[in-house]
């Protein structure tokens, strides 16, 4: 616990135990889950269990009412994936009291996808997505970027300062991961976890045959990070058959390790793309699975503008998770090929683009694809900003703004 960084999710979490009788802090392994809940089980009454250990989740198997029953305090039941049972257990405990905090639920697999979990708790639970570290969790700073945002008034992604952008990318948001200091440890520990998770978790809750294809197509999106998702290609370069690589993606993206980014629609009069862009979870954990780990090689990598969105992507998704209403996340392409690497929504339905960009310098070329959204859009448009290398906010127009990534150099 001494090494616990406070999470911009702890208010959102506070405040939904206080309303709410079961609450869901679901993300992928390593993110901080436990840490987190295990905070929020202090108190006299508060009771801390992990489907983790054999014994507990054998008790939990085998008499779901009694391993529920919990009249005071908060519950807290880590990896509740594990013993699908629970969920009918727990709407029957809630729907005889309906205090609020009763249940808090860690799930490393998108429960959701369970039909007892979605049958049972609907109405009931709030759900919470914890994601890895953002870096202004690690520097102990305030989530700004998005409020700044549509206030016409951004500011960097990220803090200045060391480490470099380079290294902010390889190292990721892995609690664990910051804490290995060179790229061979960094890499033995993201190859360490991602064979769990498809070796061992994902094969305790479905009936997949070939263990090593999952590896494999992580490699693959990888490599693709930021490209819009194309099946085919992927089931060329994979060998796996089609219908079979759509359940292998559904697999990756009920453990939250693969997380695609869907396209944007509205009226604006033109052809929109509706593919989703493909992106792993974390840029460091995408770094690790193409291959280059390394802060001083990897702007070389041909695929480095991908990696590159693909650590922007997760410091918007952690701060945009972090608001009171979260605000979703998309991106815009046309069919004539005009694009935003980034959409933000709010629920008021007002937009903002985000581009990002390597170079260290912008011209007017870099602002075409936030000209041709804020044009369809009008007033609904708020700001629109390139994120680049570079260490100055410039004005490029009405509402537009080149601004810095944040990280030295």
């Amino acid at each position: 616990m001494d090494d616990y960084h406070q999470r911009w999710l702890e208010s959102r979490l506070r405040e939904a135990l206080a309303d709410t009788p079961v609450v869901l802090l679901n993300g992928a392994r390593q993110t901080g889950k436990s840490s987190m809940a295990q905070r929020h089980a202090g108190r006299p009454g508060d009771r801390y269990v992990t489907l983790d250990d054999p014994t507990e989740l054998a008790a939990a198997q085998t008499d779901p009412v009694s391993f529920c029953q919990h009249d005071s305090g908060l519950l807290v039941i880590d990896e509740v994936q594990k013993a699908p049972g629970l969920f009918a257990a727990i709407k029957r405990e809630v729907d005889r009291n309906r205090r609020p905090g009763r249940y808090l639920l860690t799930g490393s697999a998108d429960i959701m996808l369970l039909p007892q979990a979605a049958e049972s708790l609907a109405g009931r639970m709030e759900i919470l997505s914890l994601q890895p570290l953002a870096r202004g969790e690690i520097e102990h700073t305030k989530p700004r970027f998005i409020e700044r945002l549509f206030a016409n008034k951004p500011e960097a992604l990220t803090p200045g300062g060391e480490p470099s952008l380079a290294e902010r990318v390889v190292s990721g948001g892995y609690p664990e991961a910051q804490q290995r200091r060179s790229a061979a440890r960094r890499q033995a520990w993201f190859d360490a976890y991602v064979a769990t998770i498809t070796q061992r978790d994902i094969r305790d809750w479905s009936n997949i045959a070939d263990l090593t294809a999952l590896p494999r197509l992580l490699h693959l999106i990888a490599l693709r990070s930021g490209a819009l998702t194309n099946v085919a290609e992927l089931a060329r370069s994979s060998g796996v058959a089609q219908a079979t690589l759509h359940r292998y993606m559904t697999l990756l993206e009920a453990s939250f390790l693969y997380q695609p980014l869907p396209a944007w629609h509205a009226n604006l009069g033109k052809r929109l793309i509706k593919a989703p862009k493909a992106y792993l979870l974390d840029s460091g954990l995408a770094c690790a699975l193409s291959g280059t780990g390394n802060a001083a090689t990897v702007t070389q990598a041909h695929h480095y503008g991908g990696l590159l969105e693909t650590w922007v992507l997760g410091e918007l998704r952690r701060e945009a998770a972090a608001q009171p209403s979260p605000p979703r996340l998309f991106h815009y392409r046309s069919a004539g090929g005009v694009e935003v690497d980034f959409v933000i929504e709010d629920n008021a339905g007002r937009v903002a683009g985000v581009e990002v960009k390597a170079t260290r310098t912008l011209g007017e070329k870099h602002f075409d694809g936030l000209r041709d959204l804020q044009k369809g859009l009008g007033e609904r448009f708020h700001c629109g900003v390139v994120l680049y290398g570079g260490e100055q906010r410039v004005r490029f127009g009405e509402r537009l703004w080149g601004v810095p990534m944040g990280g030295g150099g």
